[in-house]
């Protein structure tokens, strides 16, 4: 039962984006791929964080504003997006099969989410059932939240690449990576405080993000166009 509900978020998640790929569905060995390497991001996730943490949050005084910045949007949100990056980039760029601009987003929310599942089984696992449902309300949706932004610039880089725009490409490129980063760090950094401002700014952020997310995923795959 909870490895069902540690799994379920992720699998309809990814359900829903792979019917937006309208055109041509993806490879299954190569999403299988992604998901598989992206989950073991998790792995490399935990000892960058441990190392992340001796190396720079001793510099900083617990509880400080300095200290909550370093350790969410660097420690946390660098690494785990870092990874996924790292897995996408290296399994899909010189793909045959990464053809349509919405592709990019596919082969995102894939590794991304392959990242959130193995993570959520640790944490529910852990702490039980109460934890896989909060999870699966806001952990894992915000996984593929990112994924979504990270594969939309992605998508135009290798527009960009097509369209022989170097400087294109490195911008979009650089913003696939930066942009979720963002996200995932003012998440985190909202949620780690103990300002009721910033947790009512955290709601109000959350629901934006989940529209925006959703209308450009409904919009890149109405615009799917060849690379």
């Amino acid at each position: 039962m909870l490895l069902l509900l540690a799994v379920l978020p992720a699998a309809l998640l990814m359900g829903f984006v792979w019917r937006m790929d309208k055109i041509e569905k993806e490879p299954r060995g190569l999403l299988l791929k992604l998901f598989l390497f992206g989950a073991l991001t998790t792995v490399s996730a935990i000892a960058l964080g441990w190392l992340g943490t001796d190396l720079f949050l001793s510099l900083f005084v617990p509880g400080s504003v300095a200290y909550m910045l370093v350790d969410n949007f660097i420690v946390t949100a660098l690494v785990e997006e870092g990874g996924k990056y790292f897995v996408l980039k290296k399994c899909t760029w010189k793909h045959p099969a990464f053809d349509y601009t919405f592709d990019a987003v596919v082969y995102a929310v894939t590794a991304s989410l392959g990242f959130a599942t193995l993570e959520n089984i640790l944490y529910v696992f852990e702490n039980g059932i109460g934890v896989a449902i909060m999870r699966a309300i806001m952990s894992v949706p915000g996984h593929a939240i990112d994924a979504v932004f990270m594969g939309s610039y992605y998508g135009i880089a290798k527009l960009r690449e097509r369209e022989g725009d170097k400087r294109g490409k490195k911008r979009a490129l650089r913003l696939a990576l930066l942009v979720p980063v963002l996200i995932h760090g003012f998440y985190d950094f909202c949620l780690s405080s103990d300002s009721g401002l910033l947790y009512l700014a955290f709601l109000v952020f959350e629901v934006l993000i989940t529209v925006a997310a959703f209308r450009r995923v409904r919009k890149l795959s109405r615009e799917d166009q060849p690379v």
